[in-house]
Parts: C-alpha cells; structure tokens; sequence
C-alpha cells in the first residue's frame, strides 16, 4: 500500500485505525496520555521544564538527595534519559550532582535552593491540569476513573515487570 493509496489518503472516518480496532482502549488511553502530555508541557513551558523533569523533580522534592542510581531506577527511564534531563536541570541551577561521600563512585543529586523554588509552581500546573483533564466529571466519577485507572496501572505493571519501578500513587490516595 503507497502513500497515494485512497485509504492513507483519505480523511479517515473512524476515530482510530483499523489495525487498533482489536485494542479501543488501549489506542484510547495511549491518545489521552499523548495529549495529556502536551498539555502538561504547555504548563510546564512557563516553568522553563519539559514534560518529566517535573516528574524527577518531585522524586527529589520527597527524597532529599539520593543517588543518581536510585533515582534512574525509581524512576523507570533509561539511564542516558535521566542523565539528559540531569544536564538540563543542572545547567538552569535547578539540581546540584556531588560525589557521594558513603561511595566515591557513586553520584549524589539533589534539588537546590532554586529548583525547590519550582515546588509551587508544578504544583499549581498539576492542579490546574487535573481540573481542566476532570471537568465535567461528579466526585464520585472521578474516584471511580481513578480506581479503574489504577486497575489499569496494575495490570500493565506487571506486565511491565522490572521496567515499572516507578512507584504508582497510592491506591486511593487523595491530596
């Protein structure tokens, strides 16, 4: 099948391709992620962060300074990702790498004075996201999305097996 072929050519008239027809929720959730995304990083953007600093931002909010290692793993990203979105934090004096005193070889990151200054702001773009994301939706709908959502998380994790270190929010947690 080209690129001139009337099926590729065509606007489509399904709100998802035939080949994902065996997967509606999964191609939609994989759609939601994409633009949940998008919106984050247009909020983030004011920040001066991509979308996932924000995320090893946090993880050093609650950790205090912890092993560059650990905070690959606990993330759940490639080690060469984490060391990118190091860089960057590190260059706009957002995060401080030092030499772990316990073990030389090993790297120490932790936030500094102006990266905890970000605090207030992820913060307001994550609540401003959840709201926009949650509009529309009754209290009791969206403690039943979260719950099937964390269903969801809970089936692929395993699936996902080691690659899922990330640590999931508390089932049922509320902020």
């Amino acid at each position: 099948m080209s690129g001139t072929d009337p099926v590729c050519t065509a606007p489509s008239t399904e709100p998802r391709p035939a080949a994902a027809c065996g997967g509606t929720v999964s191609h939609t959730l994989a759609w939601v992620a994409r633009l949940h995304r998008i919106a984050m990083g247009r909020r983030l953007r004011d920040l001066g962060l991509y979308p996932g600093q924000e995320l090893m931002m946090m993880r050093l909010w609650d950790c205090g300074p912890v092993r560059q290692s650990e905070l690959i793993q606990s993330l759940g990203l490639d080690p060469s990702t984490v060391t990118k979105m190091l860089q960057r934090l590190e260059q706009c004096g957002y995060v401080r790498r030092s030499p772990d005193p316990a073990d030389r070889r090993a790297v120490l990151v932790e936030a500094t004075e102006e990266g905890a200054s970000l605090r207030a702001g992820v913060e307001g773009a994550w609540t401003d996201l959840e709201e926009r994301t949650l509009a529309g939706l009754a209290p009791a709908d969206r403690a039943e999305l979260a719950r099937l959502l964390g269903l969801v998380g809970d089936n692929l994790a395993e699936e996902a097996g080691e690659e899922a270190a990330a640590c999931p929010p508390a089932p049922g947690a509320v902020c």
